[in-house]
């Protein structure tokens, strides 16, 4: 635990967690620091659209999913009855930043400020490399200045969505691959400026999430987080505890996924673990990864918990 409440930086690769390989070595250094595992995703609804997916998942991040909605079959929308996310958290002070229209009106319901990713990058007025200004941008709004601590910042928490098929760099033309390359770039800059040793590093909480988006046939034997094949369906099964992420608090949870994760690792230096995992990828995070399963919407109160707005989560 730190001696002082951290900030936050969130980056959230939406369905590009297929598409990571060797070449994105950034997101494997990051993988390499940090401390891995996955969040659990509940099954879509029905003929779901891709539109009404990435809203249901990034709810579930924020905790502010009902579960009732699903069995109308209609997917998971912001609950607009639930507190704000700072009323929940102590006041945190959060933002997303993203360039889809959708995703900004779920952080409106959420209560934190919505931000184009677009309309951020327009502001670069000398010219610097895109990636660069906008790392130091994130920084800056967080209190992070020139490699130093700000007394106040504009933020507590910022979480950065990048989807597939979002042009954060302007480009019609790109595709997802490019995408990708524009998050390992970001995460490469971000590294760079809060390398351990760095004032900024013990006090930046980092966070990457990547999703596989709409999951296919393949997916629940190639990405199942099951520890033991064949277990769930045997005889024996019973003689099993039920592991945590199925479970909220004695109850069970009724509609757990048991595959297609959401990949995360966190870093922040000297206070998050160090696993074995040194790539970002499914098979490294279940045979390495020191965090396990946890279902995703626990995530933000893991989060708020290094910010000192959260008891914590878990052991």
């Amino acid at each position: 635990m730190a001696d002082k409440p951290s900030r936050a930086l969130v980056i959230f690769g939406d369905g590009l967690a297929r598409f990571v390989d060797q070449s994105h070595t950034h997101l494997h250094a990051l993988a390499s620091l940090a401390s891995c595992g996955f969040l659990s995703l509940s099954n879509a609804p029905p003929s779901e659209s891709d539109e009404k997916r990435m809203i249901r998942e990034l709810a579930l991040l924020f905790d502010a999913c009902d579960s009732h909605v699903n069995k109308n079959g209609d997917g998971c929308e912001g609950n607009s009855q639930r507190k704000s996310i700072p009323e929940r958290f102590m006041g945190m002070r959060a933002a997303l930043l993203t360039n889809n229209s959708s995703v900004q009106y779920l952080g409106s319901e959420l209560g934190v400020s919505s931000l184009r990713l677009d309309e951020l990058m327009q502001t670069n007025h000398l010219g610097l490399p895109l990636v660069d200004f906008l790392a130091s941008e994130l920084l800056k709004k967080l209190g992070f200045q020139d490699g130093k601590i700000q007394d106040t910042s504009e933020f507590d928490l910022l979480f950065v969505h990048i989807g597939v098929g979002d042009k954060v760099h302007g480009d019609k033309d790109k595709s997802t691959l490019d995408e990708l390359k524009y998050i390992d770039a970001l995460v490469g800059d971000i590294l760079q400026k809060t390398q351990p040793g760095s004032e900024i590093g013990s006090r930046l909480h980092l966070s990457l999430l990547m999703s596989y988006g709409n999951v296919f046939k393949d997916d629940e034997s190639c990405l199942s987080v099951l520890t033991s094949n064949g277990v769930k369906n045997s005889d024996l099964s019973v003689l099993f505890p039920r592991q945590s992420y199925t479970m909220m608090g004695e109850v069970q949870r009724s509609d757990v996924r048991h595959h297609s994760p959401m990949l995360a690792a966190q870093w922040q230096y000297g206070v998050t673990r160090k696993d074995k995992a040194e790539t970002f990828s499914f098979k490294e995070f279940k045979e390495l990864g020191s965090n396990l399963v946890i279902p995703a919407d626990r995530f933000i109160h893991e989060v708020a918990f290094k910010l000192w707005k959260a008891p914590k989560y878990g052991a």
